[in-house]
């Protein structure tokens, strides 16, 4: 009589923070796919303008609907061009690897953890040049640039959903409850992160609104 093999013994799933390589789920890949293209569409809405105020001062965008919805007034800003060049010719190439990246997932890929923390490196200092933007917007410029503000909701939505999954997935190291917080109440902080800039806006210029 011949004894059958024993069944080989479980695998334990991995430990946080021990995987190499890690793809993403649909919902998180059409949201990557969904934020990008936002942003991809308002930088090159921007740039387009950008290039039509150069050849002529005396261009109006269509976005420009008073004194303080003015995507002129930004274009024409030395903000607009921080690095020596149209802020959204940055948006174009940030904004296509972020699509780039999400069509990737969709499509089954799975990157390793320096890819992933690389990526969340672009996104932090994206979070934070849109955040000075948006001091400088709101404080040195005094006007807002509609589809600057398209972009703005793109990286603030994207910024926490990436954070969220690399805290959830271990790429990120946090203690149990920020993993708790990242894995059920991730639209809290987007929508808080929304809300403190709607605020800002709506009290800068509270007379205009009411007026």
């Amino acid at each position: 009589m011949v004894t059958p093999a024993p069944a080989p013994a479980p695998v334990p799933a991995p430990a946080p923070g021990s995987r190499r390589t890690a793809g993403g789920s649909r919902a998180f890949a059409v949201l990557l796919v969904l934020s990008g293209a936002a942003g991809l569409l308002a930088s090159w809405v921007i740039t387009l303008d950008k290039f039509k105020l150069l050849e002529d001062p005396d261009f109006t965008p269509g976005c420009s609907l008073n004194p303080v919805l003015s995507c002129g007034s930004v274009m024409e800003s030395d903000q607009a061009s921080a690095f020596g060049f149209p802020n959204p010719m940055l948006g174009l190439v940030a904004y296509g690897i972020v699509v780039c990246v999400g069509v990737s997932l969709l499509a089954g890929a799975a990157f390793p953890r320096w890819y992933w923390l690389a990526f969340e490196a672009g996104c932090v200092f994206g979070i934070g040049f849109v955040s000075w933007l948006q001091f400088e917007s709101l404080y040195r410029i005094n006007a807002l640039c509609l589809w600057c503000c398209l972009a703005w909701l793109a990286t603030i939505v994207l910024f926490w959903y990436l954070t969220s999954f690399l805290v959830r997935d271990g790429f990120l190291p946090a203690p149990e409850p920020v993993r708790t917080l990242f894995a059920e109440f991730t639209w809290v902080l987007v929508l808080l992160h929304i809300g403190i800039v709607g605020m800002l806006i709506l009290t800068r210029w509270w007379d205009f609104w009411t007026s």
